[in-house]
């Protein structure tokens, strides 16, 4: 089903996620101390159960030192650009 939470395009989110994470060397519970978040939040985004609106991505972004617009493009660069939800 595309757009599910569970699909191909949500995993190529997710694994994105884990490698900007882990490009700015930041453990999942230091991110999420610093977005005022418990660890099982970054978890929850990182196996693909949760999915982060733009002002989480906006947080996020700045936590991780990264441009919004750079971590965007690296989150999205899996995605088709016929995806549809």
């Amino acid at each position: 089903m595309a757009g599910a939470i569970y699909s191909e395009e949500q995993r190529a989110v997710a694994d994105a996620f884990v490698k900007a994470r882990q490009s700015a060397k930041m453990r999942q519970i230091d991110l999420a101390a610093k977005i005022g978040k418990h660890q099982s939040y970054i978890s929850d985004i990182e196996r693909g159960q949760r999915r982060i609106d733009v002002l989480e991505l906006f947080a996020i972004a700045h936590a991780l030192g990264i441009n919004p617009t750079d971590l965007y493009a690296q989150l999205t660069k899996n995605i088709s650009a016929n995806f549809r939800l």
